[in-house]
């Protein structure tokens, strides 16, 4: 089916999260310089964001009508088949969209190269429209991943497009047994971390990062 339109889904800013949660941006400048933080930093942010989101909406103006939506409206927000997905904003907002996306293409842009490393966000405001006008042409290479699925004793079910963590939401550790196959061990900790491909560089590479350097330290002694 042929793109007939295309959905931009964004995040609120952190300063836009800050006014929401303290009513005014005077108050909200207040709240992170008593803790000692550069306001300065998250203005530049919300700035830099939206000139980008701006160029980005222009752009693809030009060649398929969209609408903008934000990133908490995506598990009530109904994709079609002749959707296209623009996002824009950081990697974590490229996984949470693709849980909901229903199969329709997605194309992720990344506002902000001084600050994001983009891992998930190959293009930016300059050159999104190559990726868009390839779906739109149907001449487009796209990847299938993976989701992480768990499924309780009741029927409920979590998806997941980098990680899985389960355990209590308290974090106080607990016992549990983990079997696979014919295979079983009995273990007690905080939790698990299931992770998927996509999320083999994020969560669980800081996990292993941190093992490797608490291991190493005290191979040192």
């Amino acid at each position: 089916m042929s793109i007939e339109y295309a959905i931009i889904v964004k995040n609120k800013t952190r300063l836009e999260a800050l006014i929401e949660r303290f009513n005014t941006k005077a108050q909200a400048k207040f709240y992170i310089e008593s803790l000692g933080g550069n306001f300065d930093d998250y203005v530049l942010e919300h700035e830099t964001f939206h000139y980008e989101l701006v160029q980005l909406q222009t752009r693809l103006s030009k060649v398929v009508k969209n609408k903008t939506i934000e990133r908490q409206f995506l598990p009530s927000f109904l994709f079609s088949d002749n959707n296209l997905i623009v996002v824009i904003g950081q990697d974590g907002l490229v996984a949470n969209t693709a849980k909901y996306a229903r199969g329709c293409p997605i194309v992720a842009v990344n506002p902000d190269k001084d600050r994001y490393d983009g891992v998930l966000l190959p293009f930016d405001t300059s050159n999104f429209l190559i990726g868009v006008e390839q779906v739109v042409s149907k001449n487009f290479q796209s990847k299938t991943m993976r989701f992480a699925q768990a499924k309780l004793n009741d029927g409920q079910r979590l998806l997941a497009f980098n990680d899985l963590f389960i355990g209590a939401s308290t974090h106080v550790s607990a016992r549990y047994k983990i079997t696979f196959n014919t295979l079983s061990e009995e273990h007690s900790s905080s939790g698990l971390i299931v992770s998927t491909p996509a999320g083999s560089t994020g969560w669980l590479s800081s996990v292993f990062n941190m093992a490797y350097g608490v291991a190493g330290m005290f191979e040192k002694i």
